[in-house]
């Protein structure tokens, strides 16, 4: 029997050519190895948008062994209640998995539930919001480095001659993730404050570092903060067999494991960016090994994030991602200190580690975040404009902010703790 896999694409904005950009990988994925693809399309855009997927869908060719899923969210809604009536959890979990709100972390988590109903032994996860690069005339797909080797042991990789610098003592892991970066504009739509006044962009970005960390090392991370990898085009394949770098991949660009998404989902704040990015610290910390390549994926940003209405919707999410920050440093730091001991016997990740270590977070003392509102206010208000407007709305949300970091690590405890319950209910 062949391997399922599903290869996902969320989306809450038009994307035709997206859309069948994403058939292609699919289609070379047949092509090219022994699977059956399930094109899982997860679309949470406006009727009229969402019509015009189902066009665009509809025109493609018919290719065997690649089936289609085009789920809107009353479809998703549907499903994901009747997983929560069968794992006999509560209904308020809906919320989790399907929030009014944009969450990063929830939409993949609903791919990571409607995978499993599908049987298939991994993700592979693209963003509406980039595309593929052209190599002679042709695609670059990701997928050509990210089947091959998923959940076989990393020794085998090794045997075939792929190049490792692995640590020989993980080599009997599955290999659990494989990723790159991507090319083009930053990942988070601030380059313009960086225009602007570009020690308010240091100041700013640099705030998502330990507040411990000397400022050498802080003015490293701004440096590399949501570049990928650059602006240089590919022009040839490289893959490494590592344990992978969270800063060297992005989740445009990323396949998982089953073995990890079918134990851990992903935090499922809403309005927040980087919510989606903890499987990546998981895997590395978990010495795990991953497939590091340089099949970077093209990135883009779309209108939306300046409008009016958009800009202080993104703005927010970011200082959102900031805010998070606070607790998933002691988690990161817990999770780089605990290392393989996040395993058990049979190299699986044990979710109660990590419960632990986000319910610990949840009772550092505060201060730190009031400190980093302090240091937005001041630079939104040094920018002018609408970042001064937006710092008016900071303002007035100081408190809502403050509490809201603190529940969505809650909420994603009590996500990981019902996990389990709904990834065995998917098998019925």
């Amino acid at each position: 029997m062949k391997h399922r896999i599903c290869l996902c694409l969320p989306t809450n904005r038009a994307c035709p050519a997206t859309i069948t950009a994403l058939h292609q990988e699919a289609a070379y994925a047949v092509r090219h190895f022994d699977v059956d693809v399930h094109l899982l399309i997860l679309d949470s855009a406006d009727a009229d948008t969402r019509a015009d997927h189902l066009r665009v869908l509809a025109a493609l060719p018919d290719v065997p062994q690649v089936t289609v899923h085009h789920l809107d969210e009353d479809q998703q809604r549907t499903r994901l209640r009747e997983l929560i009536d069968s794992a006999g959890l509560s209904s308020g979990l809906l919320d989790l998995l399907l929030p009014l709100a944009v969450s990063y972390g929830a939409c993949t988590n609903r791919a990571f539930l409607f995978a499993a109903a599908l049987g298939c032994r991994s993700v592979h996860r693209r963003d509406s919001d980039s595309t593929y690069q052209l190599h002679s005339g042709q695609p670059v797909f990701p997928i050509h480095h990210e089947l091959p080797w998923l959940g076989r042991p990393a020794a085998e990789a090794t045997a075939a001659g792929l190049h490792t610098d692995l640590d020989p003592a993980h080599a009997r892991r599955p290999v659990s993730l494989a990723g790159a970066s991507f090319i083009g504009e930053l990942s988070v739509d601030i380059a313009e404050i960086r225009r602007l006044d570009p020690a308010v962009y240091h100041d700013v970005v640099s705030l998502w570092a330990p507040t411990d960390w000397p400022e050498e090392r802080k003015r490293d991370l701004v440096a590399e903060s949501f570049t990928g990898a650059g602006i240089a085009p590919f022009t040839g394949d490289r893959s490494t067999l590592t344990l992978v770098d969270p800063m060297r991949v992005d989740m445009c660009n990323i396949a998982f494991d089953r073995a990890v998404y079918e134990r851990v989902p992903l935090p499922p704040a809403t309005d927040t960016i980087g919510s989606d990015y903890f499987l990546l610290h998981l895997v590395h910390d978990a010495t795990l090994p991953g497939i590091l390549h340089n099949r970077h994926i093209e990135n883009f940003h779309t209108p939306e994030r300046r409008t009016p209405t958009g800009f202080p919707a993104y703005q927010r999410r970011f200082v959102k991602f900031l805010l998070s920050m606070h607790y998933f440093q002691h988690v990161y730091d817990h999770m780089t200190a605990t290392g393989a001991a996040l395993l058990d016997d049979h190299d699986r990740v044990r979710p109660d580690r990590i419960t632990a270590f986000l319910r610990e977070s949840t009772t550092l003392d505060p201060a730190e975040n009031i400190w980093r509102l302090d240091r937005l206010d001041t630079s939104y208000r040094k920018l002018g404009g609408r970042y001064a407007e937006f710092a008016e709305q900071l303002s007035d949300e100081r408190a809502q902010l403050l509490t809201e970091a603190v529940s969505d690590i809650t909420a994603y405890a009590d996500l990981i703790d019902a996990w389990p319950a709904l990834i065995e209910a998917t098998r019925t």
